[in-house]
């Protein structure tokens, strides 16, 4: 079976979804359609035939200082760089009933291929994710997320990501 999302539209429904995190329910139940029109992110859903949402994501663009970016990876930058151009992985969620079964896995896989995919045509060095609490920061983690020095978000770089594609 091929795993696909579709971008948020309103034949989706998505006034039941619970990911048991109150900020990541009411952001696709009331704010995540107007966000996609005003182009301020753009919102990916998983649906089958019923087009109940059994998770998202959210992706847009971002930039990080270049005193961020880990120690590793910014002696190969340039230092006229102040601000590094990236992906952000701003929201992703999987609504409880369907938990257990890798869709976040899958979703997270798919966010990291259409950053990949767009990188090619608009720079991005890496993909940052802000987990909200623990079990994100150990979920992003587990997929080779590296903590940026005193942000608390996380980074992956595009060139981890290739290999990947």
């Amino acid at each position: 079976m091929i795993f696909l999302t579709e971008s948020l539209d309103s034949s989706h429904i998505k006034k039941e979804f619970s990911c048991g995190k109150e900020m990541l329910d009411n952001y696709i139940q009331k704010q995540a359609g107007q966000d996609v029109k005003r182009k301020l992110s753009a919102c990916f859903v998983f649906v089958e035939e019923d087009k109940i949402v059994q998770g998202y994501f959210t992706l847009s663009n971002n930039s990080i200082p270049l005193e961020q970016v880990p120690e590793s990876f910014k002696k190969k930058l340039p230092k006229s760089y102040t601000s590094i151009p990236t992906s952000l992985l701003g929201r992703l969620a999987v609504d409880t009933k369907f938990k257990g079964k890798g869709l976040g896995k899958k979703l997270l896989i798919e966010a990291l291929k259409r950053s990949y995919l767009v990188s090619k045509e608009i720079g991005s060095f890496a993909v940052i994710v802000d987990p909200i609490d623990e079990d994100a920061d150990s979920f992003y983690t587990k997929y080779g997320f590296i903590k940026l020095p005193d942000s608390g978000k996380m980074f992956l770089s595009m060139k981890t990501i290739q290999q990947l594609f």
